[in-house]
């Protein structure tokens, strides 16, 4: 087995790193411009950590500028 499994983060972990509320974080994904979950269960998502990561890091810094 490896040791380099994938973190998989809770709605609320992906909230804070994004600094995001409920409803922006779901209305971006249904435009395409956030990460989407993987369903775990019947009633659970997560997100890949990385996904979220790269995400956050392709965000605009401040007002006015661009991502990398």
């Amino acid at each position: 087995m490896s040791t380099d499994q994938e973190v998989l983060l809770t709605r609320r972990e992906v909230e804070r790193l994004c600094r995001l509320g409920r409803s922006t974080l779901y209305r971006k994904m249904r435009d395409g411009t956030s990460p989407v979950p993987l369903k775990v269960s019947e009633r659970a998502v997560r997100w890949r950590d990385s996904d979220i990561r790269a995400y956050v890091d392709s965000r605009p810094r401040s007002y006015g500028e661009t991502a990398k």
